[in-house]
């Protein structure tokens, strides 16, 4: 059994309570206490999963019971948090995106290595059983090479609720707009069945839709190293919100995740469907999806330190996004591609 710290209970933490308390009930995991600097979360947050929880941070950082912390506080405190978390021995679950910054970003996942723990992002979309089985496919070659690729983010986020939330939009807390606060979701797993990003050539901007500092809209070109293209669409003025769609063309299939479903069009006649149990969301309430996604993150997470591996969609696979959307934001501001490195 693993014991397990929280640091922060704000809205974001649904999801990994719901699974770490079906893991707890199972006798996979004990959480020791869950901290948030504000009474009423930690109150709400006991009441409503069982919980112990703490107002003292230190507590979680020097328990030697503590194996690993999940770290679910806005991106702009990432690095800090986790740099004192990685310092005390413990693993880092860390929530999407690493950081603010992919400096910054970069730092998280130096610091964790050189203090030799592991780290794990929370990008859940790579554990829906439609992903899963379309990883698997594609290791055992049965989509053959894949020609061309897309990622298509047509969410909608509204401004009452959503963006009017104190530092919601903004760089200082978020990093950036549609690409790395939502779409990095989706970003990683196109990336995760890609060889390297080589080009792109985008254009980003903000629509009249919303009064935000960051992009909420994105439509992009992309090379890959060895060839194949690759298209970025990315927005949240797209009401009322619709699943998130990879798409990839192969010489010997076509596969298409639509939300938490799998389809895949043989080119010998076959069809294959997987997933179509799970819920995703892509409208005005960004929690309104299965927590099935987050259960299998941190099972494998778990799993990567029983068994002293990496776990998957680590930090430094996590990079391969950010690194992505610098060269997108770039490109769109100067008007020319990118080469990514």
């Amino acid at each position: 059994m693993l014991r397990i710290g929280i640091i922060g209970l704000g809205t974001g933490i649904k999801p990994h309570a719901l699974s770490l308390r079906e893991l707890a009930d199972e006798g996979r995991v004990e959480v020791c206490a869950g901290y948030s600097r504000t009474a009423a979360r930690r109150d709400a947050f006991r009441a409503a999963y069982g919980f112990p929880v703490t107002d003292d941070l230190e507590a979680i950082l020097n328990d030697p019971a503590i194996d690993a912390v999940f770290v679910v506080t806005p991106a702009n405190t990432h690095l800090e948090i986790t740099r004192l978390v990685a310092a005390a021995g413990k693993h880092v679950l860390l929530e999407k995106p690493l950081e603010v910054s992919t400096d910054k970003a970069e730092q998280v996942v130096r610091v964790c290595r050189e203090a030799g723990v592991k780290l794990a992002i929370m990008v859940q979309n790579r554990f829906k059983i439609a992903a899963l089985t379309l990883r698997d496919l594609i290791d055992g070659g049965e989509i053959g090479r894949v020609v061309k690729a897309g990622a298509y983010i047509p969410l909608w986020r509204p401004q009452a609720g959503y963006y009017d939330q104190p530092g919601r939009g903004t760089f200082a807390q978020d990093g950036g707009g549609v690409l790395i606060t939502q779409g990095i979701h989706t970003l990683d797993l196109l990336l995760s069945y890609m060889p390297p990003v080589a080009e792109v050539t985008a254009f980003a901007g903000t629509t009249p839709v919303h009064a935000i500092e960051v992009e909420d809209v994105c439509g992009a070109a992309l090379r890959f190293a060895d060839g194949a293209i690759g298209v970025v669409d990315a927005t949240t003025a797209c009401y009322p919100g619709l699943p998130e769609r990879v798409e990839l063309v192969g010489e010997l299939a076509t596969a298409f995740i639509d939300g938490a479903h799998l389809r895949v069009c043989f080119k010998d006649g076959r069809e294959l469907v997987a997933g179509t149990e799970e819920e995703v969301a892509g409208g005005a309430d960004p929690m309104a999806f299965s927590h099935s996604f987050h259960r299998r993150r941190i099972e494998d997470f778990l799993d990567a330190i029983e068994n002293d591996r990496r776990p998957r969609a680590s930090g430094e696979d996590v990079l391969r996004a950010h690194r992505l959307i610098d060269a997108l934001l770039l490109s769109s501001r100067e008007r020319r591609p990118v080469a990514l490195a």
